[in-house]
């Protein structure tokens, strides 16, 4: 397979910034210009701000597997354009061997990263789609925009998803400030543009609220103290960076009233399949009776999984864990050769959950009843019936 290509600058978007001397430039996360797909690389922050291109099915598959780009609206979006790149250089315009096409590289993109279940709805949406062309010529072009409406779509339902959860959120005035935890990164890099529970706080700054985060690291990958602490400073949203296990002592100290997180898949009896951290943040939080909300989109909800018990966790690799380097010494954290056992994500059992803030609606317990009257809502506003 070709590998993507790197760039240190990108054709300006909406939302991420990168501030100049003069004024700040907006991005986009995930994009589409000149027959190639744009992704920031993510690992490259806060250091730097750069893009690859994807130009084939496996580019985009590789930068899903090494987190190039990742969060789960962000993965779904990229997913969509995969698709897309299936299908982009076929001439023979039968059905069939489109189909067949998408369908391979379905398996290919799902399989890049298991867990977060928007990867597999954004790649099932289009292959659906494409099934209900007639005419094999016409499916190059209603892949292609049925993949820009999923990336659209996404930036919508975040600024309505912001906006019902900013309205659970107690304070934010000059006599009493609102201090938030939010673990891992929800925010511009990890959807299309805006954020989920980053997307609540960005919300909440609109709104003239006086807030201020702390920001978990979020081992091993460091999403928090990496790309979060960058948005919030691109944004000009105080904040503090702590420790993961540094949250229950801060909560028992009355220093925070609110856990935000997302998820990247949320089964029907509202457990949580998130960042792994989330489930010890969510014990704690319940100890210390700090309020908990997820925030998802419709799309990362499987209403076809009945717990989090039947969700497949990803496992990464070691270096992940052991790694980094303690001082500029260069000298390592363990020993080497240490087994280390690294899962990506953990579950939250859904009873340390308070609610989960969708695009359509907040959903309350039980979530039985709650989750799937968003999903249905989240349809029927697809279809233009609601």
């Amino acid at each position: 397979p070709t590998h993507p290509r790197a760039h240190s600058r990108t054709h300006p978007r909406r939302s991420l910034s990168t501030m100049g001397d003069q004024k700040k430039v907006f991005y986009r996360s995930v994009y589409w210009k000149d027959e190639m797909l744009y992704l920031v690389d993510q690992p490259k922050l806060p250091d730097a701000f750069e893009t690859v291109t994807c130009t084939t099915v496996s580019d985009v598959a590789m930068c899903i597997k090494t987190m190039v780009v990742r969060g789960a609206p962000a993965i779904g979006a990229a997913g969509a354009w995969g698709m897309y790149m299936a299908v982009q250089k076929l001439t023979s315009g039968d059905k069939a061997d489109a189909i067949t096409a998408l369908k391979n590289a379905k398996l290919q993109l799902d399989a890049a990263r298991p867990t977060a279940v928007n990867l597999s709805w954004a790649t099932k949406r289009i292959l659906e789609k494409a099934n209900t062309v007639t005419d094999g010529a016409q499916i190059k072009a209603t892949v292609k925009t049925e993949a820009t409406r999923i990336c659209d779509e996404d930036v919508q339902i975040n600024k309505r998803l912001g906006k019902f959860g900013a309205d659970l959120i107690p304070g934010g005035t000059e006599e009493k400030p609102t201090n938030l935890l939010h673990h891992c990164n929800t925010g511009r890099l990890a959807t299309v543009d805006y954020g989920t529970a980053l997307g609540i706080i960005y919300t909440l700054q609109e709104q003239g609220k006086k807030i201020h985060v702390y920001v978990d690291e979020t081992r091993p990958r460091l999403q928090g103290s990496r790309l979060t602490a960058w948005e919030l400073k691109q944004a000009g949203i105080p904040q503090h960076i702590i420790c993961d296990s540094s949250s229950g002592f801060l909560m028992r100290k009355g220093k925070i009233d609110v856990c935000v997180f997302g998820a990247d898949r949320v089964t029907l009896n509202g457990d949580v399949a998130n960042k792994i951290g989330t489930y010890n943040l969510s014990v704690v939080a319940k100890e210390n009776k700090v309020k908990v909300y997820c925030a998802c989109p419709t799309s990362t909800i499987d209403l076809s999984l009945k717990t989090g018990d039947e969700i497949e966790i990803e496992q990464r690799g070691a270096d992940e864990v052991v790694g980094l380097t303690i001082d500029s010494t260069g000298k390592r954290i363990a020993p080497e050769g240490v087994p280390v056992c690294n899962y990506a994500f953990d579950v939250t059992p859904s009873k340390y959950v308070d609610a989960i803030v969708t695009e359509e609606m907040v959903c309350y317990p039980p979530f039985e009843k709650s989750l799937p009257m968003a999903v249905e809502k989240a349809r029927k506003r697809r279809e233009g019936t609601l």
